[in-house]
């Protein structure tokens, strides 16, 4: 499969109240016509978004849908036992170390 960076969520806007003010939760959307599983990180009024996928094998990183694997504040994959970096997604432990969680731009409504 290519990988391929992904700018945005087309025509997709969350709603902040939608989800709990702290933590990782996981949605799906249409990127690039194609409906993905995504991975959020609410910290507050701040929301980011990666697509749900381990680089190192291509896997979902939660263990359940929506059910996700932290230790000491890192997103753990639960097939390889990767660690991610929550400020931009880089794996800093793990069989792809270097790499990184693809980001996806999001919109929330109602923001600004």
């Amino acid at each position: 499969m290519a990988r391929r960076r992904v700018e945005s969520v087309s025509g997709s806007l969350i709603e902040l109240a939608d989800w709990p003010p702290q933590g990782l939760s996981e949605t799906e959307a249409e990127v690039d016509g194609e409906r993905l599983s995504l991975v959020l990180l609410r910290e507050g009024g701040v929301l980011k978004a990666w697509l749900n996928v381990c680089p190192h094998a291509g896997r979902r990183l939660d263990w359940a849908p929506g059910r996700f694997l932290v230790d000491k504040g890192r997103l753990v994959c639960a097939a390889h036992g990767a660690s991610f970096e929550l400020e931009h997604g880089e794996c800093v432990a793990g069989p792809c170390k270097g790499a990184s969680l693809v980001p996806v731009r999001v919109a929330v409504a109602g923001a600004g």
